[in-house]
């Protein structure tokens, strides 16, 4: 019952918490994290104690599923090269620079466990980016890279971290052993997204085959998909966090939402709209209730000079080095970028300072670093307490906050004026993506209409196909506010609705070769199905009997 009223309650901050958004002006994760202190702060408030490994199965699959799924796969895909280098090369050199300047700023945690911290702090939080800065004022190319790299290096930086906590509880460490072990997560879990993608496409298959199946059956199995996904791998002893992005960026493509019925595939999209809002919201709320109790054990090496300022100071300048390393990483990426571009006589896209500065800061860290260093484990191979434990437990929960404010803080500033004045290019290709489909479907409601009949029968359908392709003109006329054509008669309306629907899937045709050849990225082409979707509901709702 305590669990019950627990989540319960947590839910409700969650709800509370998009309201008051509103009002208080603040990025909803600092929001949620306040709200989540604010409760466990009290002596008798709310005290939670997250089991890591529970705390990764249940709340990190299906948010990187869900922004896998969503992201812009055209981009991810022309822009590989400095996602890889962030989310691989920018977590080895954060581990090692960061690394020795820790151990450097305070002695007493030892250099392997200053490598394990460093390794749990590589991961950034896009969401929490995306929360904090309007998209329209952050350059598209850079908040595609910051959203790829949120993906990817989530996976690699929890590996690193394994292999460095392996090597602080065993006291050996096999430079070898570790890069085939990394290797290995990484294909192994790779293949897991894709068998668990095959076991879904399978079982919507199945239940397609029966009639009876009610539609939330299917929804429940793309429900269970990352989950699937990232236990297959777990198993195994890979990255399951890498295989739910694995599934998640290959559920657009692999088509398998063909197999699902219409109803399903609606729900889909309510359903994961509100468990991405409810699933953000309750993990920073954790994070919050999480702090209270950290901050009241300052460990005791922090507070030799000043029991507020020495920790406060400490966290900050470990926050400030991590940005530092960043825009270092970058700004030799951005010069390497230019120089292979000149060899390859192509024109360079240089980044610029701020852009550079506005990457750095963006680079947060959140919910998957917390769960990470929580999972330490309590003692060595001998029975000894684990060094630095409760140390390093404060610093990751301090850099999280200490990135947090600073982000907020500075990033709108920075970014404002970085996207200048004009027609967003996403607005265009929607355009362009409208006028495309709706020719494709006065073409087909045209070839319908022309069935070689003739008399009065072939002149009714004649004015029924133009009372619809009259739609689409109206549309590519950017005008879709026209009446609906009325029908006078049962059979009328029936053929209406069967050429409407006949236009609408000569839409969803059009639309997924436009995706398929690259014209169009993966939020237009969800926004636009989405649209067709619900239209084809409405009319198979509404067909004459």
């Amino acid at each position: 019952m305590d669990v019950a009223v627990f989540v319960l309650v947590v839910l409700a901050f969650v709800t509370l918490s998009g309201a008051l958004v509103r009002l208080v002006r603040v990025p909803l994760p600092v929001l949620q994290i306040a709200i989540g202190a604010a409760l466990a702060w009290p002596a008798r408030g709310i005290h939670f104690e997250i089991e890591p490994e529970l705390f990764l199965l249940v709340f990190i699959p299906p948010l990187l599923f869900g922004d896998a799924f969503s992201a812009p796969k055209r981009e991810l895909i022309a822009l590989r090269s400095p996602i890889l280098d962030l989310a691989i090369g920018l977590v080895f050199f954060t581990i090692v620079g960061f690394g020795y300047a820790l151990h450097w700023l305070v002695p007493s945690i030892p250099l392997v466990v200053a490598f394990a911290l460093a390794a749990v702090l590589s991961p950034t939080d896009a969401v929490a980016v995306s929360s904090i800065v309007d998209r329209t004022v952050v350059p598209a190319r850079l908040m595609h890279i910051l959203e790829g790299e949120a993906l990817l290096n989530d996976a690699s930086g929890l590996v690193m971290f394994r292999f460095a906590v392996a090597a602080a509880v065993t006291g050996s460490f096999s430079f070898a052993g570790a890069s085939l072990s990394f290797v290995y997560a990484v294909a192994i879990g790779i293949l897991a997204g894709i068998a668990a993608l095959f076991f879904a496409a399978k079982a919507l298959q199945i239940l397609g085959r029966i009639t009876t199946t009610p539609p939330e059956a299917q929804v429940l199995v793309i429900l269970l998909l990352p989950f699937v996904a990232y236990l297959i791998a777990e198993h195994f002893g890979a990255s399951g966090i890498l295989a739910a992005v694995t599934a998640g960026l290959l559920t657009g493509y692999s088509g398998i939402v063909r197999y699902m019925a219409l109803s399903a595939r609606i729900q889909t999209f309510s359903l994961w709209s509100m468990l991405t809002f409810m699933f953000n919201g309750a993990l920073f709320i954790l994070l919050g209730l999480q702090l209270p109790d950290i901050i009241r054990k300052v460990p005791p090496e922090l507070t030799t000079r000043h029991w507020l300022f020495e920790p406060a100071l400490t966290v900050l300048l470990l926050t400030l080095c991590l940005i530092g390393l960043r825009f270092v990483w970058i700004w030799i990426g951005d010069i390497g970028a230019g120089l292979a571009a000149r060899l390859g006589n192509r024109k360079a896209q240089p980044f610029g300072f701020r852009v550079r500065l506005a990457g750095s800061v963006a680079g947060v860290r959140g919910a998957i670093t917390l769960a990470g260093i929580l999972s330490l484990p309590l003692s060595l191979q001998d029975g000894s307490p684990f060094p630095a434990r409760d140390l390093v437990i404060f610093l990751a929960a301090g850099v999280i906050i200490c990135s947090l404010a600073i982000a907020s803080l500075t990033l709108p500033a920075i970014a404002r004026g970085l996207v200048g004045p004009g027609d967003d290019p996403g607005v265009a290709e929607e355009r362009k993506a409208r006028a495309g489909a709706a020719n494709a479907a006065i073409a087909k409601i045209e070839s319908l209409a022309s069935d070689g009949s003739e008399g009065e029968a072939a002149d009714t359908r004649l004015a029924i196909a133009e009372s619809v392709v009259s739609i689409y003109r109206r549309r590519l006329a950017l005008s879709d506010d026209g009446d609906e054509a009325r029908a006078v008669a049962r059979d009328t309306g029936r053929l209406e609705v069967e050429l409407r629907i006949a236009g609408i899937e000569a839409e969803r045709a059009e639309l997924q070769k436009m995706l398929r050849r690259g014209d169009i990225n993966d939020h237009t082409a969800r926004k636009l199905f989405t649209e067709i979707t619900f239209s084809e509901a409405v009319l198979k709702g509404r067909a004459p009997q």
